[in-house]
């Protein structure tokens, strides 16, 4: 029988970059996002507290199912088993994806 696949989701949120792990990943329900269930988290160890990981679960305490606008994901990857998940600063390595541009219209020469 196959292993059920394992997927890291990267996304900027709130100016901080995200990395969860998660068992179902798709197109949502919802145009423009990216539906992620079944968030895992690695185990706990009584010796080492991982600040950012703790932070993932106070976060997503409770919830079955997060929407993740398209354009703050950075990247989905399937991976072979859970890592951590951490939250970091975005620095200045990741752009965020341009909107659309809309020209502003040049005034008349009427007068």
């Amino acid at each position: 029988m196959a292993k059920a696949p394992i997927y890291r989701v990267t996304f900027i949120n709130q100016g901080e970059v995200y990395e969860i792990f998660a068992r179902q990943v798709g197109q949502g329900g919802l145009f423009g996002f990216i539906e992620v269930e079944e968030i895992l988290f690695g185990e706990r160890s009584k010796l080492l507290i991982d600040s950012s990981e703790d932070r993932l679960k106070t976060e997503f305490e409770g919830v079955r199912r997060t929407f993740i606008p398209l354009h703050s994901v950075i990247r989905v990857d399937e991976v072979d088993k859970p890592g951590r998940g951490r939250i970091s600063a975005s620095g200045d390595k990741i752009t965020n994806f341009p909107l659309t541009y809309v020209p502003q219209s040049k005034p008349s020469d009427d007068s």
